[in-house]
């Protein structure tokens, strides 16, 4: 087998981490055994390291990092092979990606708005 230069590297594995920020996805590598292979989980622990910012920054889905996150947890990697708890986090991301720009534009603005922010003279 031939090894895949480095750049096909970064992009194999920029593709997988991003596939990490669906829940279905995570939910299949539950239901086929995956996280009961330590050696799939120690390459979740390497692909830490695209958590660093001059790696993030080409990362799309920014949820698959607080998956890979997530994916420590013994508990975690139980429940995602259930629907109703896929299902439920799929609804969660949902909404966040729904509100979270709405919540952070409306926190800057009481910011700019509150006398605490005025330059005294």
């Amino acid at each position: 087998m031939e090894v895949p230069t480095d750049d096909i590297r970064f992009q194999i594995e920029l593709e997988f981490v991003q596939c990490l920020a669906s829940p279905s996805y995570l939910n299949h590598l539950a239901i086929n055994k995956y996280f009961d292979n330590p050696a799939f989980l120690h390459y979740l622990q390497y692909l830490k390291y695209w958590k660093k910012p001059e790696y993030a920054r080409y990362i799309n889905y920014p949820h698959a990092l607080t998956f890979l996150d997530l994916l420590d947890g013994e508990k975690f990697r139980q429940m995602i092979a259930h629907d109703n708890f896929r299902d439920l986090v799929h609804q969660q991301q949902g909404l966040h990606w729904m509100h979270y720009h709405n919540n952070r534009v409306k926190a800057a603005e009481a910011a700019a708005a509150s006398p605490d922010t005025v330059a005294s003279e």
